[in-house]
């Protein structure tokens, strides 16, 4: 299972985003990178239609569905709002095949200085993240060198 972080500068335990299908958002988050769809609940007169979607490592996305789309602007740093955590870059290897499969764009995978990463849009056009943390190297010990 992929693992959903809000990019804030700290883990959140959960984020709150808006559709205007959620349906097709839960659809997206579930079969296309593995999330569970943890709790939904109906439209009332006084709240809108939501879903809670366990995205593993306890965090979870929460989302609303109203008419107005979603602001679907690249994150400050002209990346992705969104950081999807794979384990290895082998099953970044298979996210990314299955997302091409399907259909969807997705770019490249490239090679950072401590991680691999690609990006993507979700099914409301939301920038995401999608990396893996690059195994560590050992370091030198400090009596040696």
């Amino acid at each position: 299972m992929a693992t959903v972080h809000a990019r804030t500068g700290c883990r959140p335990t959960g984020a709150t985003t808006s559709t205007t299908d959620l349906d097709l958002l839960v659809v997206y988050y579930t079969e296309m990178l593995g999330a569970v769809l943890a709790f939904e609940q109906a439209a009332t007169p006084s709240a809108p239609r939501g879903a809670v979607i366990d995205v593993g490592g306890n965090d979870h996305l929460m989302s609303v569905e109203t008419a107005t789309a979603p602001i679907t602007d690249l994150a400050p740093l002209g990346n992705g709002g969104w950081g999807i955590g794979v384990a290895t870059h082998a099953q970044m290897c298979e996210v990314r095949a299955r997302i091409l499969s399907d259909g969807w764009p997705v770019g490249q995978i490239e090679m950072l200085p401590a991680q691999w990463t690609m990006n993507r849009r979700d099914s409301d056009g939301r920038p995401v993240d999608i990396r893996a943390h690059r195994p560590r190297t050992a370091s030198p010990s400090p009596g040696s060198g």
